[in-house]
């Protein structure tokens, strides 16, 4: 059976399973854009669900007030008291919650909706509310993230049993809308209702012990899909959990969650076979024995319940990762847009990020936040005869609206350019700086670089992301004489300054061995110079700079390690490194 045929399958066994029990099985996540084969499978779900079951769908850049529910503020403001209205999470509780566009949903709502998860219940205090709801509901996230970067929130898809992939499933793989039939398990997961078919060995133990020859260190793993087998088994009419029900439940659940590829073992019964027959015990029973005391020839080769369990996991384990496990390691990501700077608060621009009390002047009215400040209140204003219809609104109640957007950032390279090995590490920072301009425009950065040599420093490339501009300055960057390493770091703190007074975030990359021989005066002398080595590092840690500090050396040198601690500064030895694994280093650090 091809891919796509074989996926769809699993998917209409799938959404009969969470249809069954959505709290139980927590939910699944959905890899696909939005087309006929998405829509096909959420109406074979809609199907399944019994009647009267609610399905509500959760959009995207949803309202806290609207998910988690609040004040009602139109029946407040009528009848001059708090009036609650119930959320989302409520209205879904028995049912299902379709959240669309999972990748770009926010960590706050991704904390609700795990909380809501893990107890069943919601509890809202807000708006001068207090009061528990019961909230428990199956959680459909449908991923529409086109690179690898791009994913749901992982506290929730590890909460929810399955993970279905359905770019590789073509149109015409889809059957017709009609439930699945009751009896759509394979031949050998077939057997008499009291638990005949059962495996020997504890579903429990056998679940858990393939999690971990898989690598899966949640907990909820083996859980949730011990909850599936069981699911399973009552769907198919039997009181206990086959060894079909544990393959199916492993495969389903813990397949997708592998982070290695398990080891196949042999036979216990073939090992200790191996070791009678060498060490040439007498007690061991021939083969005709065995037969003579009523024993399976075949049973001695037949591999354990917790191999085959593990085997049906494998399978299904995707082909990706297993490309990715067989390399030697996952990719570094790719910079995305707007993700580099700080985060800062602004006043009137920037994201919203909710409402604060505050002077309208100074900021954006929030006007239905101030409507809800004031709302609970009028009944007490009016006073105890009720008179008026006006609503009273006192200068506590005004709201404003906090803003919250991210400054741009700006690497800075300091770059020790003294000595006999001064073109072997300005090779590599030209190429480090090269690659972090070419991302310049996707991050929104700026390049900065500073050298210094013989009894000074300068700055040789202002703040840019001109590519030009910063190529014709690495071009002529000279190199040889001593190392002034106080007067680079004093140099690399006021470019850094100079970008935070302009809003930015600057981050200092210093290239260097950490071995200082010219004091800040320009006299020579390695004592002198390391102590004022180490006093610029301590001013420049006051001013709580982020920082990177590479060592140069070939091999990692203890000065080194001294001034990026005295800095606050991260170490990387980086003796034989490249442009490449230079700007990998210096993006993993920054981020």
């Amino acid at each position: 059976m091809s891919e796509g045929p074989a996926t769809w399958n699993d998917a209409l066994r799938i959404a009969r399973l969470v249809a069954a029990d959505p709290h139980g099985c927590g939910g699944v996540v959905v890899r696909a854009g939005a087309g006929p084969v998405r829509d096909r499978w959420l109406d074979v779900l809609r199907n399944n669900l019994s009647p009267g079951t609610p399905l509500r769908r959760m959009p995207a850049g949803i309202a806290e007030d609207r998910l988690v529910g609040g004040l009602d503020l139109a029946a407040t403001l009528s009848a001059g008291r708090p009036v609650a209205q119930a959320g989302l999470l409520a209205e879904a509780h028995g049912g299902l919650l379709v959240a669309a566009m999972a990748e770009r949903m926010g960590p706050g709502t991704a904390a609700h909706l795990a909380a809501a998860l893990d107890s069943g219940r919601l509890r809202v205090e807000r708006d001068g509310l207090a009061e528990t709801r019961p909230a428990r509901f199956g959680l459909i996230l449908l991923d529409e993230g086109i690179g690898e970067d791009e994913a749901a929130p992982a506290a929730l898809t590890d909460r929810l049993a399955f993970h279905l992939d359905l770019t590789t499933v073509p149109p015409s793989a889809t059957r017709p809308v009609l439930p699945p039939p009751s009896d759509a398990r394979s031949p050998e997961s077939e057997g008499p209702s009291d638990g005949g078919a059962r495996s020997g060995h504890d579903p429990v133990a056998d679940l858990s012990e393939v999690a971990a020859r898989l690598g899966i260190a949640s907990l909820r793993a083996p859980l949730l899909a011990l909850r599936v087998a069981r699911l399973l088994a009552r769907l198919d009419g039997r009181a206990g959990i086959a060894e079909a029900d544990a393959r199916e439940a492993a495969r389903l659940v813990l397949g997708h969650r592998a982070t290695r590829l398990p080891e196949r073992e042999a036979p216990p019964e073939e090992d200790e076979r191996d070791e009678e027959r060498d060490e040439g015990a007498p007690d061991a029973p021939s083969p005709p024995e065995r037969a003579e005391s009523g024993a399976d020839p075949e049973e001695g080769t037949a591999s354990p319940p917790d191999d085959r369990i593990v085997e049906a996991a494998r399978a299904a384990i995707p082909a990706g990762l297993l490309a990715m496990l067989l390399r030697d390691g996952p990719r570094l990501r790719m910079p995305k847009a707007g993700k580099a700077g700080a985060k800062a608060v602004s006043a009137r621009s920037g994201r919203p990020m909710g409402a604060r009390p505050g002077d309208p002047r100074r900021g954006r009215l929030d006007l239905i936040a101030t409507l809800r400040a004031a709302a609970p209140w009028q009944g007490l204003r009016r006073g105890p005869e009720g008179g008026g219809t006006c609503l009273m609104i006192r200068p506590d109640d005004i709201r404003i609206t906090r803003f919250r957007q991210r400054t741009e950032t700006t690497t800075i390279f300091t770059v020790d350019a003294s000595g006999s090995s001064a073109l072997e590490r300005l090779a590599e920072a030209k190429g480090a700086v090269e690659l972090l301009l070419a991302e310049a425009y996707t991050r929104r950065d700026k390049v900065a670089l500073v050298a210094f040599r013989g009894a000074g420093a300068e700055l040789v490339l202002a703040p840019t992301r001109s590519l030009v501009r910063a190529r014709r300055g690495l071009a002529a960057l000279p190199g040889g004489g001593g190392t002034p390493l106080a007067t680079g770091i004093d140099t690399a703190g006021e470019v850094a300054l100079g970008v935070r007074r302009g809003g930015g975030t600057p981050v200092v990359v210093m290239l260097t061995d950490g071995r200082a021989n010219v004091a800040r005066s320009g006299i020579a002398g390695r004592e002198r110079a390391g102590e004022d080595s180490l006093n610029a590092a301590r001013l420049f840690r006051e001013a709580a700079f982020r920082a990177i500090l590479i060592d140069t050396a070939q091999r990692p040198q203890d000065s080194a390690r001294r001034l990026a601690a005295a800095m606050g500064a991260r170490y990387l030895p980086l003796p034989h490194a490249d442009a490449g694994v230079m700007s990998a280093a210096i993006r993993s650090a920054r981020e």
